[in-house]
């Protein structure tokens, strides 16, 4: 008996070994073939082969490089700014030191000159402008990238389990920019609707609302154009621009609670979609380890929470009056708590198990489950502005 089991465990290794032998020897035969043809050919063959072949292995070098290293990342980054010691809401005129000391001498006659009226700055334009740079000048922007387009012997990135969570996290944070670039051509940057645009806001909506796949031939047959960062490079530009000219009081910011409330309207609506996408995930695949398309749509929820909570940290500032008034201060934090918390789940590997499941862990059900905490808080904070 003892012999037979023996006998039998050999067959299973010596079959398991055949096939080994076979698949490797089936992935190595392609290869074998095409040096023994390249052998035989002459020299002016084998020097555009061999010089295609080492630009090749440089080209993706690099973007394997560029797909794996996340430079800027810091969940923590908001704190450099000090948005809490802000005492005045965005486009409110700032008191200037000696203002007083002047008016006083030129009523009594004496020389002063007078000072140039100064408003505070918009912490959501830094915060948008900030994590635009991020994505398009401290790193490479993925998902235009001529590599990527091309995709994994035809087939999309985003269906492989790899180089794809760089761009996935990129295309959350561009739709927590481009979100709150709407906000504020539409209603943030206007006295009550009925001012004019700003012409720098209106310019870098349009620029961020660019088609973040284009690559250099997207729009006309005849010639290349200019690629995807380089629009949002000028939407940079144009929050900087806007910025300035909300600092010397010649642009508009209108801080009012109605305005917050449709804010926080829009940045719930964004976050209850990205909520429906994870769940429909979830619960209808659970290929555990397995599940291809479970990294980009985690990095995709992760990206956008990353941009959101900068974003709504900065409206934290710019709104503090009216968070001050209303007694917002315990929910906006608790709801920047709980966007921190999201931030800190960073797997290694992302895993789409069944939510019973023992062995593979359900990382796209957590992520969901904060994104609905964020937007609950959201909820919560806009019925208190409603009172």
């Amino acid at each position: 008996m003892r012999d037979q089991i023996t006998g039998f465990f050999k067959g299973v290794a010596a079959a398991i070994g055949r096939g080994v032998r076979i698949l490797v020897a089936w992935l190595i035969w392609p290869l074998m073939a095409a040096h023994g043809w390249y052998r035989g050919r002459r020299l002016w063959v084998k020097g555009p082969i061999a010089i295609f072949a080492v630009l090749l292995v440089a080209l993706y070098g690099y973007f394997i490089w560029q797909t794996q290293v996340w430079r800027g990342f810091d969940p923590n980054f908001v704190d450099t700014y000090r948005w809490n010691e802000r005492n005045m809401p965005a486009g409110q005129e700032l008191p200037v030191p000696g203002v007083e000391a002047q008016a006083q001498a030129q009523t009594a006659g004496t020389s002063g000159i007078a000072a140039a009226k100064q408003c505070q700055t918009s912490a959501i334009a830094d915060a948008a402008a900030d994590l635009t740079d991020m994505n398009v000048n401290k790193n490479a922007w993925i998902s235009s990238m001529l590599l990527y387009r091309l995709g994994f012997f035809g087939m999309d990135w985003d269906h492989t389990p790899f180089l794809d969570n760089k761009a996935s996290f990129q295309r959350g944070v561009n739709q927590a920019v481009r979100r709150t670039s709407v906000e504020l051509v539409d209603t943030l940057a206007r006295m009550r609707g009925t001012s004019g645009v700003n012409t720098n806001l209106q310019d870098a909506r349009s620029n961020l609302q660019f088609d973040e796949y284009s690559w250099y031939f997207g729009l006309s047959p005849f010639g290349p154009k200019t690629p995807t960062p380089s629009y949002y490079r000028a939407a940079i530009n144009s929050l900087h621009k806007f910025n300035t000219e909300l600092g010397n009081c010649s642009a508009t910011f209108d801080s009012r609670a109605d305005n917050l409330v449709q804010f926080i309207d829009r940045v719930a609506n964004d976050l209850g979609g990205t909520s429906a996408i994870l769940r429909e995930r979830s619960e209808n695949y659970n290929g555990g380890w397995f599940d291809t398309r479970a990294d980009d749509r985690f990095w995709f929820a992760y990206g956008q929470i990353y941009g959101y909570y900068a974003i709504l940290s900065a409206a934290g500032a710019d709104f503090s009056q009216v968070i001050r008034e209303r007694n917002l201060a315990p929910l906006w934090t608790d709801m920047l708590k709980q966007m921190q918390a999201a931030l800190r789940i960073q797997p290694a590997i992302i895993s789409n198990g069944a939510e019973d499941g023992w062995i593979m862990p359900t990382h796209l059900a957590v992520m969901g489950f904060y994104t609905l905490r964020v937007r609950s808080n959201l909820v919560e904070i806009r019925l208190v502005l409603d009172r």
